[in-house]
């Protein structure tokens, strides 16, 4: 395993790269880092196949951005990044998983020309307008207001674990707050259909974040499609069931 840096739209970048062969770029999802996809990235790796793991800006190693980005300023990140890394001039395969599978799902739409074969991991690219949404960005806008209060960071962290019940909003902090917002309110599910290349669909039976039906659905929508169930894996089938995960890509490679 090598571990590299380079300058991505003016972030510095670090990305994680195994073995040797065809490329196989993965973007991870929200909160993760190229260091949780170790084990599934060895074992592809031991198949012919050169993996590359960037760190998300804002995630990992690599920086924030300036400013708050959506789910658009990814995707053009991601195509300066495969003009900046050698292995990735070419077509590779693509995988990815929850908001990066947003992000990936995105990318071969605008992109098409540039991946192989596009694999999404139980991708979170169908955001459904929501009451508890509303109510996170509504909330996160007028909670600004009291933040000089002694016992605000208390009582947010409680407001959005019980009442809201989302987490993943209180793991981050500055820019990347508002750009969790605007990934949520980025809905791809009327345009998937655009994605004219093979796509394999990998999903766990026991995922409880994006939903089996979701997975169901995005299969339909995708015409070159091939739905994956991964018996007994949960949303994060990268740390739990690597060896099924890697089994299940390197089968459909």
């Amino acid at each position: 395993m090598k571990e590299k840096t380079v300058i991505v739209k003016n972030i510095e970048t670090n990305y994680k790269i195994f073995g040797t062969g065809k490329p196989f770029l993965i973007l991870h999802g929200w909160g993760s880092d190229s260091g949780k996809w170790k084990s599934t990235a060895e074992l592809l790796s031991q198949k012919n196949l050169c993996v590359i793991i960037p760190d998300l800006p804002g995630f990992g190693k690599s920086q924030q951005p300036e400013s708050a980005w959506g789910l658009d300023n990814y995707v053009d990140w991601t195509l300066e990044l495969t003009q900046k890394i050698p292995e990735l001039h070419n077509q590779f395969y693509l995988l990815g998983h929850s908001f990066g599978g947003a992000l990936a799902a995105k990318f071969a739409i605008r992109h098409n020309q540039k991946v192989i074969k596009l694999f999404l991991c139980a991708a979170a690219a169908i955001r459904k307008k929501t009451i508890k949404k509303q109510v996170l960005r509504k909330v996160s806008k007028l909670a600004k207001i009291f933040h000089f209060l002694p016992f605000y960071p208390l009582a947010r962290k409680a407001f959005y674990k019980f009442v809201v019940g989302v987490s993943d909003y209180l793991k981050v902090d500055g820019v990347m707050k508002e750009t969790f917002l605007k990934g949520i309110s980025d809905d791809l599910s009327q345009k998937l259909s655009f994605i004219k290349l093979p796509v394999v669909i990998l999903w766990g039976d026991k995922d409880d974040t994006t939903s089996v039906e979701d997975a169901h659905w995005i299969h339909k929508k995708i015409f070159h499609s091939k739905l994956v169930i991964i018996p007994g894996a949960n949303h994060a089938p990268y740390l739990h069931v690597p060896e099924a995960l890697s089994q299940n890509i390197l089968s459909n490679i």
